[in-house]
């Protein structure tokens, strides 16, 4: 009878171990399907070196997340953000206090090549590569991937986990919520247009709209003898329209378009847009014409 009764209480506890598992995955899954869909996930290139395709660029707001050069060795530089306040992996904290030593790296052989990071901080601006929450563990939270433009030639990366208050799972706003206060998504160009528009297209309009002119007197006849009035010459045909060709620089296409309403840069492209056309550069050249 004691052995039955075991038995049943070990089957029940296995049961609601079964059940808290997956109800754990499913709350993981849409913590990642709502992040994911607020912040666009930027791919790139398989050795780290471009993007392939842009997502949403990110808004740091807090001072200071630690990144590393693309091509370092490893990952010797995580952060992490739990209760409020960023902190680092000891690797790092230890990399860190060695630069600062004046001639430490002569010192000790070999610490002259240590990995160089670079402190970005509050307003700074990067890529998205990864989002994974993490739901095991002594410390839930989500991992994010970051990747940045070539600052003076140097692409850097870095991961930062951000820990979920409690150590459980939080609903997915909550994670939303917790999330944005260490970075944020900027606002596109074409949002910042859309906003400005409508009061640039009013003060457009009232400035195009002239003032009534007074109604013309009205011409006297013509003497009887006066010879009859000289025909005007046709005006001149019309000038063709300013044209850009594949392969040209920018400085051509400004010189037969004018400046641009807008650009945007995304990896090595660069894009002006005019008007009724959109125009892509490709490492300095014309790439393509819309």
């Amino acid at each position: 009878m004691r052995t039955t009764w075991m038995c049943n209480a070990l089957l029940g506890l296995l049961v609601c171990a079964s059940i808290a598992a997956g109800e754990d995955q499913g709350t993981k899954v849409s913590i990642e399907k709502k992040l994911t869909s607020e912040y666009a996930l930027t791919k790139t290139t398989d050795d780290k070196s471009d993007i392939v395709t842009a997502g949403a660029v990110l808004v740091l707001q807090k001072d200071k997340v630690f990144m590393v050069p693309t091509d370092a060795q490893g990952n010797p530089c995580q952060n992490n953000y739990k209760d409020g306040r960023l902190s680092q992996s000891g690797s790092c904290k230890v990399n860190e206090t060695f630069r600062k030593i004046p001639g430490f790296g002569h010192v000790i052989p070999g610490q002259d090549k240590a990995i160089v990071t670079r402190a970005f901080v509050t307003g700074e601006k990067f890529w998205l590569t990864k989002i994974d929450v993490h739901d095991t563990g002594k410390d839930k939270g989500v991992m994010l991937d970051f990747f940045t433009d070539a600052i003076k030639d140097v692409r850097y990366r870095g991961t930062l986990l951000i820990t979920f208050k409690g150590g459980n799972l939080p609903s997915p706003e909550d994670a939303l919520k917790l999330m944005a206060e260490v970075v944020t998504v900027a606002p596109s160009e074409e949002a910042k247009d859309d906003k400005k528009e409508p009061a640039q297209q009013g003060g457009q309009q009232q400035a195009a709209a002239p003032a009534a002119a007074p109604p013309a007197a009205e011409a006297a006849p013509p003497p009887v003898d006066a010879p009859p009035p000289a025909i005007e010459p046709p005006p001149p045909p019309p000038a063709e329209a300013p044209t850009v060709s594949l392969g040209q620089t920018p400085d051509e296409v400004v010189a037969a378009l004018g400046q641009p309403a807008k650009k945007a840069k995304i990896g090595t492209k660069e894009i002006y847009f005019y008007k009724d056309l959109k125009v892509t550069f490709l490492n300095g050249k014309v790439k393509d014409i819309q």
